[in-house]
Order: structure tokens, then sequence, then C-alpha cells
């Protein structure tokens, strides 16, 4: 085999990181040169990889998840024409031209093989393309850009069957690209800048990419007409560094484990969690709830039977839980499924509402409303748990994703990247 040199341009999305980051991990051990440009709040799982670190410095940073170094708190939209104003003003759009510049510099430093560029970091991607560089954009869940037969993204919808749902999708794939279409003119500014020609939509930037790598099982997502460049590479099912330990004990009492994970990011979730402690305390249950980087454990208050710590490797706690409860973020999701546990999905925005339809749809959880009383929470955890099909739905669906996953697709799409002649590294 032949030793590469791969950049990857990542920004913290915080369930996007530990997959992104196992990419990393599995082309270091494999011999190859990595250098990671991320925000610091990345830096020591970037280290854990083996990989070189280069911070963003023109570019926004994060210093870290909790909720004083959110940069945009879309939770707070009062509708979604605001939400898009957020995202491109303040996540891809507007912070462009710093990816672009931290990005150029990095290339010229490192003289990459293949950059491999976060669907966020569209700067990073103009970068690439302008010093020649091919570049593959990951999608840690599901496929996001809209393609014909895949329901638009983030509403939770279920394929469309028959004229109406057909109508439907296509009137919302309508308004969303018309939304997102808006930040081409300052696209094409930055483009212009770097000698490249304009692009029509907003997406023609991604889609220059050599291969959109979807980092799932195509059982998982919903059948499309995908175009020539995506691969379904299966998930990476990693746990993050910072919740890796060597020794780690299920808690005491013989009732099932029930595990509850609302995401690594600050997301408005302490009074969802503190519904879902409230929960479980009138069930025979043991609760375990990992609250993450973003919120403080001392924060919510816990009856008995429900533990809360900060971290835990959810790979150990999953192979003695019986349900999951979860925003149903696409790590957590997939990583239940894969140890056969069935989850009981909270979305709370993102991607969130579209793999938890994934989920129900195959008889593998429940959705609530992240509103949801304690009451209908405590009812649909027992549902769960009382419902063996439930359990075997998930089994089914984790044996294709575990299949995919170690199937090895992932680096071999990867190492498909052609060694570059070194004076191709800079354009006049």
């Amino acid at each position: 085999m032949n030793s590469r040199t791969y950049l990857f341009a990542l920004v913290d999305g915080g369930g996007t990181v530990p997959p992104e980051l196992g990419m990393v991990r599995r082309l270091v051990e494999r011999g190859h040169r990595v250098t990671v440009l991320a925000d610091e709040s990345m830096s020591a799982d970037v280290h854990a990889t083996g990989a070189t670190y280069r911070p963003w410095r023109a570019a926004p940073n994060s210093a870290s998840c909790r909720p004083e170094d959110v940069r945009y708190r879309d939770w707070e939209c009062a509708d979604p024409f605001e939400l898009f104003r957020m995202l491109l003003d303040q996540q891809f759009a507007g912070p462009a031209p710093g990816y672009a510049r931290d990005m150029t510099e990095a290339l010229d430093a490192v003289n990459p093989d293949l950059a491999v560029c976060s669907f966020f970091a569209i700067g990073a991607m103009v970068a690439a393309q302008a010093r020649g560089v091919p570049f593959d954009v990951p999608f840690p869940n599901t496929y996001l850009l809209p393609v014909p037969g895949m329901p638009p993204s983030g509403l939770g919808l279920r394929p469309a069957k028959g004229p109406i749902t057909r109508l439907r999708d296509l009137a919302l794939r309508t308004m969303v690209l018309r939304q997102w279409n808006k930040g081409v003119p300052e696209l094409n500014v930055l483009r212009s800048s770097y000698g490249l020609p304009p692009v029509e939509e907003f997406f023609d930037q991604v889609h220059l990419a050599r291969k959109h790598l979807v980092l799932t099982s195509a059982e998982f997502d919903f059948p499309a007409r995908m175009p020539a460049h995506v691969r379904y590479v299966g998930a990476v099912l990693d746990d993050p560094a910072w919740a890796t330990t060597e020794t780690w004990s299920p808690p005491a009492g013989d009732g099932p484990l029930v595990l509850v994970a609302l995401s690594s990011t600050f997301q408005d979730q302490t009074s969802c969690l503190q519904r879902v402690i409230d929960a479980l305390a009138e069930l025979p249950v043991r609760g375990y709830v990992t609250t993450g980087p973003a919120i403080d454990p001392t924060d919510l208050k816990s009856p008995g039977n429900v533990e809360v710590v900060a971290v835990a490797p959810h790979s150990q706690v999953l192979s003695h839980a019986s349900a999951v409860i979860t925003h149903a973020g696409h790590g957590t999701a997939v990583r239940a499924l894969a140890a056969g546990v069935p989850v009981l999905a909270l979305p709370h925005g993102r991607d969130q509402a579209d793999n938890a339809i994934r989920i129900s749809l195959r008889g593998a959880g429940i959705t609530l409303s992240r509103k949801a009383s304690p009451g209908k929470i405590a009812s649909a955890v027992q549902g769960l748990l009382s419902n063996p099909e439930y359990a075997t739905a998930a089994a089914r669906l984790g044996e294709i994703i575990r299949r995919d996953a170690q199937a090895g697709d992932l680096i071999a799409e990867l190492e498909e990247a052609a060694p570059r002649k070194p004076d191709s590294s800079v354009l006049a």
C-alpha cells in the first residue's frame, strides 16, 4: 500500500465529530499522513487519532461544546426562514471566506493527495478546487442533499407515495432550495476571488466533490436516485475519544437498563432531560443518563433508580441496555441499533426527525415530541420494553449496520485517491 497525504477540514458539529475523526484514525492506522484543520473544541480528539492538528484562525473556531461557546442558537429560531438566514450567515456562506483562507494556507503547507471537507466548510471546498486538490465530502448521517425520491431533509417526512405526496416533496424542495440559493451571490464573490467561475445553485459547490461519502447504511436511509458520486460506506460506530474509558460497570439492580443520551452539543435539552428522568422515576428500570460535555449533571435532579453522569462509553453501556432514549442524532441512533437496542426518539432539530422516522418506520422504535410529558415518555418506554417486536426489528436493522460498518468500503473509497505530482500544489 502506498502512503498518501490527507487534509481534513472539519467543523465541530457535535455528533458529526466521532465518525469524521473515526475516518482520520483509520487512515493514520494504515500508515497515511493526515492533518486535520478543525475547531479548538476538537483538538484533544484529533491528537488522540495520531493526526496532526491545525486550528481554524480566520474561520470561526469553537472553544468547547458548552452553551457559552455555541456559535448559533438554532433552537431559538421562530420559523424556518429565520433558521435558513442563521445557517447561511453564521455557518455556510458568511464564514466561507475565513474557511477558504485557512484551507489555502493548509493546502500549501501539507500538499495533500486528497482533501476531506466537512459539509459545513463550503469555503474549504472552494480553496481545494482553486488549488486543484480533489476533495470528498462526508455525510455522517443520512444523505442531506435533495435528490429524486428522497423526502426533503429536516422535516421527518415519510417517502412520497402517490401524486399528492410527490407534489408535497416538489413544493417543499423548491421552497428549501430557494432559501439556500440566497447564499449564491456571496458564494460566487468568494469563488471569483479564487479565480473560479460562478455556480448557479448553492449546493453546486458541494457537488463538485470527487465523492460524497455517506456514513450510514443504504438500508437505514430511504431509497432514492442518487448521483453517481454518492457512496454509502457504512456507519462509523466509534465512541468519542472523550467518552472512552477502560473500565465501566452497569448500575446496580435488576431492572431493565435504559440509556438516555440527548446530544453532545447544547440544544437547550436540559428541560427535556429532566422530564425523561421524571418519567423513568415512575418505572421499575435502571435509568442511566449521559449528559455529554454540554450539560452539567448537577443541573438535573434524579431519583434513586436513575444515575446521571457526564460521560460514559456508549459501546459498553449498550451491551447491557434494553432501551435507549435519545434526540435521534445519527451517531447515537445507529450505535443503539447496531447493538440491537430499540429507540425512543425525541427529536430536537437538525437531521434528528429524519433519523427518527427511519427508525419508527422500520419498527425499531417510537417517536415522541421533545416536549412530551413524563407520563407519555414513561408509557413509550413501557411499550419498548414490553413488546419484543421492537427489539427484533432493532436487531434486524442492527445486523445490517454492523455488516456495512465492518465491510471496509469507507477506507477503500478514501484510498482510491491518486497521489498528486509535487508541482501541482499551487496554481499561479
